[in-house]
């Protein structure tokens, strides 16, 4: 199975603070095989982070409380289990690194899912992306996603939909939500106090509009043309949203304006959005969609989340004509730059290559931008 990482238009960070978001699926996506074993081993399989650890069942049942039916609650995040797990895997409080929180996140979602059975099985869940981490595209989401669907349908908690006929396939509603609540307390684990959007996009996909955890597909949207650049520069999110708040918290006077304005931006850009797809586009709404990305980009600055890469980026992009933001966490990662029609845009994923572009809807493209 898959899932699909995500864009940020706009409402990066505010959207922690219970404001609007708009955010995109994109079609580099994170795959996952589970395979049942009779080996009483639990093996976690991660190649693109170059990780392979095994655990004997027997241990990882030394967890469970006595009652399985303690566990399970995909409302609440297990403070025990998390601390027992930490022990477990050696892993500090203060340790954010991908490796570890990947590996927590695995075994907290495993173990809650089966806890109730009274029996956790002997299986290896082998796990590759084509989305880089720490970017802000969703690549942990994707993970969280991908590990809550499998071991849902593994337990039985949900049907197992495909066939040998069927190359893909989609759950009801019921399901869906199940999924996008046990991939957020994945999210919980890795990120600290996420937002909810990244598992939300990787879930369901397509463009939503995201508020107070409330969900609002929009699936009137005009195609939209936007670079994706990588900046390369490593980061945490974790450590972004607390310094966000640490702000809010020092000058709550100055930041929370900040979010509110952010908020109007993306209701604004949804609403222009609106007319693009109800009227002909015109060049007074590119105008505007221009304005709203950097508008958002000097809101972001002073959230504090900017990078002299991303600084970068908007500078150069700007001298050509165009207009640019970091999406997702910032601090580094990945920026977009909006492409009005008829801009012809030179990248490509290894640094060259065919005249290609982003086009926001589900089935999207994506380059990378070279600076230079």
């Amino acid at each position: 199975m898959s899932a699909p990482g995500k864009a940020i238009l706009h409402g990066e960070h505010a959207v922690v603070h219970g404001k609007v978001a708009l955010a995109v699926s994109l079609n580099l996506r994170t795959y996952l095989r589970l395979q049942a074993t009779s080996t009483s081993k639990v093996c976690i399989n991660l190649p693109n982070i170059n990780t392979f650890l095994s655990w004997d069942v027997t241990k990882l049942k030394q967890l469970l409380p006595d009652s399985g039916a303690e566990l399970g609650n995909v409302n609440e995040l297990d403070a025990e289990l998390v601390r027992r797990l930490r022990d477990l895997v050696g892993v500090s409080n203060g340790t954010l690194d991908t490796r570890s929180m990947a590996i927590l996140a695995f075994l907290y979602i495993y173990l809650s899912v089966f806890a109730g059975s009274g029996e956790l099985p002997s299986l290896t869940v082998s796990v590759w992306s084509e989305l880089p981490t720490g970017a802000g595209l969703g690549s942990s989401a994707a993970y969280s996603v991908c590990l809550a669907a499998a071991l849902l349908s593994a337990s039985g908690t949900i049907p197992s939909l495909l066939s040998d006929q069927e190359s893909t396939a989609r759950w009801g509603e019921v399901e869906m939500e199940l999924i996008n609540r046990w991939a957020f307390q994945g999210e919980r684990i890795i990120h600290g106090n996420p937002s909810g959007v990244d598992n939300v996009v990787g879930t369901w996909g397509g463009i939503l509009r995201y508020h107070s955890g409330k969900i609002t597909p929009l699936n009137r949207v005009p195609m939209l043309r936007i670079l994706l650049t990588n900046t390369k520069v490593p980061r945490s999110t974790k450590v972004l949203v607390a310094g966000v708040k640490d702000k809010m918290n020092k000058f709550p006077s100055i930041i929370n304006p900040v979010l509110e304005s952010v908020n109007a931006v993306s209701c604004t850009c949804e609403q222009t959005l609106s007319e693009m797809t109800n009227d002909i586009p015109t060049p007074e709404h590119y105008n505007i969609l221009e304005e709203l990305i950097d508008i958002n980009q000097h809101h972001l600055n002073v959230m504090g989340v900017g990078h002299p890469a991303l600084d970068t980026l908007c500078r150069v992009t700007l001298a050509r004509g165009l207009h640019s933001k970091l999406t997702g966490a910032g601090g580094g990662g990945c920026g977009i730059t909006l492409l009005r029609p008829g801009t012809v845009a030179r990248g490509g994923r290894g640094g060259g290559g065919p005249i290609c572009s982003y086009t926001a809807s589900p089935s999207s493209l994506v380059l990378t931008l070279i600076l230079g």
